[in-house]
């Protein structure tokens, strides 16, 4: 690459001691010059060490800079880091991921031949630990599935133009003309944001030269929490936004949804109640089928768990989904009172 345009890299954090070493690193690491990366961890007043280790990394890398975030959440994180941002480009990271040696480049290279406003690539996703129940939620979120058509998790051979990306690059002038990430969406911000810039005629690219690691949560708690926090900031950010989502996201609300509501009319039909149980039969065949065909060489048990991590992440964001919208139509009820 004959010439190296300045790079920021904002990265929002809170808490998240485990990860963040491993993140710097990597960017450390990459092949593209230090002196042109401009590297912004915005910090949301952590309280496990996460800043005092980000401290460390500052002091060593005059290109690494701490700032700080008092309202601790990831949209006003990201803004923060935007609008201090002095590179051409800008890329977003998470604390949680790890990139590729060659990612940086390949997203400078890829964004000025394409001439496409934001680029991204693939999600190598790990285990967060290596057991077996941290290998089983690894491949339920790498796995159709699971994750449903989300090309930038389960694969892609070819460069195609997407709704949505992660860790995407943009263009720094992206952000003047559609705005800043929307700071009431305290989840799925970066999918409202990239469908806001596709609806102004934005193009956005998934590259699979274009690689990232991500560290999944290793424990069915921590994927049920956060799979139940995903869904439901899908359905309750529509109150601040229009349309914060794209209508395969709707999937496991109507799965869930619909469970619920024949369960409720069995109290008048029982026949009701047979259907419920037919379907909730016909989900745990295909999930144990799928499960055995993508786990059965490694063990009976992380089929098991891998059985377990997909209803979890199924059912979680459902009801997640429900509840969201729950609290949607309370949120409205109180705007009209207001």
């Amino acid at each position: 690459m004959a010439n190296y345009p300045l790079v920021s890299i904002v990265i929002p954090s809170r808490n998240e001691g485990k990860t963040v070493a491993s993140c710097l690193d990597s960017i450390i690491s990459s092949d593209y010059p230090h002196e042109y990366l401009d590297v912004i961890v915005v910090d949301g007043n952590s309280d496990d060490g996460t800043r005092d280790i980000i401290e460390e990394y500052e002091k060593r890398y005059k290109f690494i800079k701490l700032i700080d975030n008092p309202q601790k959440t990831t949209p006003v994180g990201l803004n923060i880091g935007i609008t201090m941002a002095a590179g051409q480009y800008i890329i977003i990271l998470s604390s949680h991921s790890k990139i590729h040696r060659d990612f940086i480049r390949q997203n400078v290279e890829q964004i000025e031949k394409t001439e496409a406003d934001c680029v991204g690539g693939r999600i190598v996703t790990l285990p967060g630990q290596q057991t077996e129940m941290g290998q089983a939620i690894a491949f339920s979120l790498s796995n159709s599935f699971g994750v449903g058509n989300a090309s930038f998790r389960t694969g892609v051979s070819n460069t195609k133009e997407v709704d949505t990306v992660p860790y995407g690059c943009y263009r720094k002038q992206v952000f003047h003309q559609v705005g800043l990430f929307n700071e009431n969406l305290i989840r799925n911000q970066d999918i409202e944001f990239n469908l806001r810039l596709k609806r102004r005629g934005g193009k956005i690219l998934l590259v699979p030269a274009i690689v990232s690691y991500y560290s999944a949560r290793s424990t069915i708690k921590g994927l049920l929490k956060q799979s139940f926090a995903n869904g439901f900031w899908v359905l309750y950010g529509a109150g601040f936004t229009h349309l914060p989502f794209s209508v395969r996201h709707l999937v496991p609300l109507l799965w869930v949804g619909s469970l619920m509501t024949l369960s409720a009319a069995a109290f008048y039909n029982q026949g009701f109640i047979v259907v419920a149980l037919l379907m909730l039969t016909l989900y745990l065949a295909v999930n144990t089928a799928v499960s055995v065909h993508l786990a059965w060489s490694r063990g009976v048990k992380t089929c098991l768990c891998l059985i377990a991590a997909f209803g979890t992440l199924h059912f979680g964001y459902g009801a997640g989904s429900l509840w969201g919208l729950v609290k949607l139509g309370q949120l409205k009820a109180n705007k009209k009172r207001n």
